[in-house]
């Protein structure tokens, strides 16, 4: 049989959900883990609004397995310093727990958050250095 490779810098959303699909097919089959966790997976979210109900920022969240895994997290300098980051990393964490987390993970860059994660009981357990160039970008997690 013959197959050809197509180079593309175009975005083909489709073949991104074909790949993905295929590849949660050969985890579920290999990972019992992976197939149980599949339609356990919990979304959460904490988001913050102004007077007016306009979003401002927030957090989103997967929890599955016992870990919360943290994917966006995000506040406008001017919410920022006065306590609310503090505030939502815990009730995110609380949230996690409630659902039966008991560890953390998330990514950040060095640029982003690293130091205020380790305030909050975070340990780098990964780094890829000079990503993107002159910076890092770090695993870390945390027992809760």
């Amino acid at each position: 049989m013959h197959y050809s490779i197509t180079p593309s810098l175009k975005e083909y959303p489709e073949f991104e959900t074909y790949l993905r699909q295929q590849l949660q097919a050969f985890n579920d089959k290999h990972s019992l883990p992976h197939r149980q966790a599949r339609d356990a997976i919990k979304h959460l979210q904490l988001i913050v609004t102004d007077q007016e109900g306009c979003w401002q920022g927030g957090i989103t969240a997967q929890q599955y397995w016992d870990w919360l895994e943290l994917d966006v997290f995000w506040l406008p300098e001017e919410l920022r310093g006065q306590g609310l980051g503090s505030s939502l990393l815990a009730r995110i964490e609380a949230m996690g727990q409630e659902h039966g987390a008991r560890k953390v993970l998330l990514t950040t860059f060095e640029f982003q958050a690293r130091t205020f994660y380790e305030r909050h009981g975070y340990t780098v357990v990964g780094t890829v250095e000079d990503y993107p160039p002159g910076s890092c970008y770090y695993t870390m997690v945390k027992k809760l």
